[in-house]
């Protein structure tokens, strides 16, 4: 595999990490406190790249993603979903019956509801899962236990109360390879492609509407098509989206000539391959 420097957001141990660590592996990895400071390292230095989570299965789009992308105008490389299996941690003398709080991030919190309900855990939200785990390594406390992965009892040396504590087996987060660096695959007739864009539309009636009857009229379909409002106003949106195709194809590319027809503003932030989890029913 390629080695080159990654980043991501979040503690050591977080989900991210696992995903960097898959996608690259013997790589320098470096931890950031912020969406917006991974944002920056990588517009600052081309030689990085970064894991972003963008979707989750459950929990829908990833907050202040959609923000930051139209802000750096990083490139998207790749596309990674990964499974997320939930663990419960304690501490290495600590047993179930020590246990009466549980804290981890609020969607790993809102994915474990039926072990937490089961043991009557009273819930403390913290910013993420492995921060949690982080944390809780620093104290004797036996009474608290953590969601987080099982990287994190590895790297902050808890145990591993539970396994797979999440109430749906098929939780899966999207994340996206981004960096400075421009790179747009040849066009393979036997593989399959994603090509991702965020624009704004003029304000005039019905402006969604015709922008999108370029992709009927060509039959291109979207995989993804999202609205946030541009900071500080409440009359202006954005929109990202993911249409399957390659820019090369006349379809795909005479759909992007139309949608520019009734825009202000539209970048395409990435073409890519589509990722095999994709075809898995």
């Amino acid at each position: 595999m390629e080695k080159v420097k990654v980043a991501f957001q979040g503690e050591m141990g977080a989900y991210s990490h696992i995903a960097c660590e898959k996608l690259f592996p013997g790589s320098p990895i470096k931890a950031c406190p912020t969406f917006e400071e991974t944002f920056k390292i990588a517009y600052d230095d081309e030689d990085y790249k970064i894991i972003i989570p963008i979707e989750n299965s459950l929990a829908g789009r990833i907050a202040d993603i959609h923000y930051l992308l139209p802000k750096y105008k990083l490139q998207i490389h790749a596309e990674y979903f990964q499974k997320i299996e939930h663990n419960l941690l304690v501490k290495q003398d600590a047993e179930l019956k020590d246990i009466k709080y549980v804290r981890s991030h609020a969607q790993a919190i809102d994915q474990c509801q039926k072990i937490i309900l089961k043991n009557k855990f009273k819930t403390i939200v913290s910013a993420d899962t492995a921060g949690s785990a982080k944390e809780l390594s620093k104290t004797k406390d036996k009474s608290t236990s953590v969601i987080a992965s099982k990287l994190s009892a590895k790297i902050y040396n808890l145990k591993i109360l539970m396994e797979n504590i999440e109430d749906e087996s098929q939780n899966t987060t999207r994340f996206i390879i981004m960096s400075k660096k421009v790179s747009q695959p040849e066009y393979d007739k036997n593989k399959k492609y994603i090509t991702t864009c965020i624009f704004r539309l003029k304000s005039v009636y019905a402006a969604l509407f015709k922008c999108l009857g370029g992709f009927a009229t060509n039959q291109v379909n979207l995989t993804k098509l999202e609205s946030f409002s541009v900071k500080n106003t409440f009359d202006q949106t954005n929109f990202y989206l993911d249409i399957e195709g390659h820019i090369e194809q006349i379809s795909v590319k005479n759909s992007l000539e139309e949608l520019g027809f009734h825009t202000t503003s539209l970048s395409v932030l990435g073409i890519y391959e589509a990722s095999s989890f994709r075809q898995k029913k």
